[in-house]
């Protein structure tokens, strides 16, 4: 006997086969009873309608929306993204749930995104690259979209949250370079409106005693390079880097090299999210491994649960290693002057 049909489920159902199709499509009125004789039916015969079918009878778009507002250069070279997207897959695609993912520019076509997800696009969303204060967690309540935010944010909001603990590495980060004689560490951190750049930054400021050598950047190679050129160039360098990603950290970590300034004997450099490249540098970039993948995953298993009916959470994922290598070894440089800073004086 082969499979069934949806002509079986309608004859086994006493209907027609239009009815069977608007029993699942929601686009004709059918009565509770006579759906529920069909869906019975369909049960009782083991046929399974298309995904998008038993979508639409559940009223749900069978999809999760990620809404991307970045520069693509960022994107592009940052490597916590791919990571993040791939552990939400690894959920959604168990479930046969697409994964609605918009890049946009402005916030006007933000609002478009997240209204057209609200519309039907989307049955929930995940929001990363949360700020202090977020327009989006207001907005998506008033849209009654679903939502789980990406990040420590404390502000009252009705959502789940998937949190991390940016702070925690950098204080180790800061302790081990104490540790080894560095006075003078620097940070060049993310755009300070970001909920994890801020947290990051505010750890290294508690840990070093003040903000005198605090840069920011905005993730690209390109504001590295040049707020490492801004930092070299003081009377009284930093003999130690903190950067908020490894992008900038590689691109500072090559321009000190370039100036003739030796990593770790010079100055010591470490990055945050542990790029695949990082430990194939040669010495080794000091980082952090944020574990994006298993992020992804856990915010993707959040928003599923919360909208399968369950209350709203935080969940906390212990995912941050500090992962120490070669950049940061050996104590802190003597006070005889670098190649550097023999050409600056």
């Amino acid at each position: 006997m082969g499979r069934p049909t949806i002509d079986d489920v309608a004859r086994a159902a006493g209907v027609t086969k239009a009815t069977v199709s608007h029993a699942y499509s929601g686009k004709r009125p059918i009565s509770a009873t006579t759906k529920a004789r069909i869906f019975a039916a369909a049960e009782r015969l083991d046929w399974v309608p298309s995904s998008r079918a038993r979508a639409l009878a559940a009223r749900r778009a069978n999809a999760v929306g990620v809404v991307l507002s970045r520069d693509p250069a960022i994107l592009a070279s940052d490597a916590f993204f791919p990571a993040f997207i791939s552990g939400v897959e690894s959920v959604l695609a168990g479930h046969e749930i697409a994964l609605v993912l918009q890049m946009v520019t402005g916030r006007t076509a933000e609002e478009r995104a997240y209204r057209a997800m609200a519309s039907g696009r989307a049955d929930g969303v995940i929001v990363l690259d949360l700020h202090r204060v977020d327009w989006r967690v207001p907005y998506l309540r008033d849209l009654r979209l679903p939502a789980v935010l990406l990040g420590a944010y404390d502000a009252e909001n009705p959502f789940s949250t998937v949190r991390t603990d940016d702070a925690t590495p950098v204080r180790e980060l800061v302790a081990h370079l104490r540790a080894l004689g560095h006075t003078r560490i620097a940070h060049v951190s993310g755009p300070l409106d970001y909920v994890h750049s801020h947290a990051r930054a505010a750890a290294y400021v508690e840990s070093v005693g003040g903000d005198e050598l605090l840069r920011e950047g905005d993730f690209t190679a390109g504001s590295g390079r040049a707020l490492t050129a801004e930092l070299l160039g003081l009377p009284d360098r930093p003999t130690a880097v903190l950067y908020a990603n490894d992008t900038m950290a590689i691109a500072g970590y090559s321009y000190a090299r370039s100036r003739g300034l030796e990593v770790p004997a010079d100055l010591a450099v470490a990055g945050f999210d542990d790029d695949h490249l990082s430990a194939h540098l040669s010495p080794a970039l000091t980082s952090v491994s944020s574990d994006p993948f298993r992020r992804g995953k856990v915010a993707a298993e959040r928003l599923l649960a919360d909208l399968a009916g369950e209350p709203a959470e935080s969940v906390t994922v212990d995912c941050t290693v500090l992962r120490l290598r070669a950049s940061t070894a050996g104590p802190a440089p003597e006070a005889h002057p670098t190649p550097l800073e023999e050409e600056l004086s």
